[in-house]
């Protein structure tokens, strides 16, 4: 049987770093396996199991790999307090981002593109719904926050948009 601070200290480096699961066996046929799903801030799942007793226990070494926070892919506070035609376009819902209508077709928008409020900066799907967000302010994109086919939530920052 597995110590519960084992157990503990196993879920923080999983959660820690890019491992998805890991499976250890153990003494007295007793098998732990953490999975994680690989969206920032998903709660690892753990199971215990029964396996065969010609399964040997052997250490598993883990390495925590530095996982992207949410604080983390926020907007840099000192650009924006810096500088007032600074305007920050944020994620209406939660979803799926999508850069292009098709995965053949050219991005709505790139850093340096000049757009109106109509401009349509990208696709934000949710529940199979894809839902087209326009810009709110006119002026130059300067900085794009993710990567087309990322998870967003709401809130969170997409587009930094320099004003006139």
């Amino acid at each position: 049987m597995f110590k519960m601070n084992d157990i503990k200290e196993l879920i923080r480096a999983v959660d820690r770093s890019s491992i998805g699961e890991l499976t250890i066996k153990g003494e007295n046929d007793h098998q732990i396996t953490i999975s994680k799903q690989m969206n920032v801030g998903q709660s690892a799942l753990i199971e215990e199991t029964q396996v065969p007793a010609n399964i040997a226990f052997s250490p598993v070494k883990v390495e925590a790999a530095p996982v992207q926070k949410q604080e983390e892919i926020q907007a840099p506070a000192a650009t924006i307090a810096d500088d007032t035609s600074i305007h920050k376009i944020t994620s209406p819902m939660v979803g799926t981002f999508y850069t292009a209508p098709s995965p053949d077709s050219d991005a709505y928008v790139r850093v340096g593109d000049q757009i109106k409020e109509d401009t349509v900066l990208c696709i934000v799907e949710a529940m199979k719904l894809m839902n087209e967000l326009e810009a709110e302010v006119s002026g130059e994109i300067v900085e794009i926050f993710v990567e087309n086919g990322q998870v967003v939530e709401y809130g969170q920052p997409l587009f930094l948009v320099k004003t006139a």
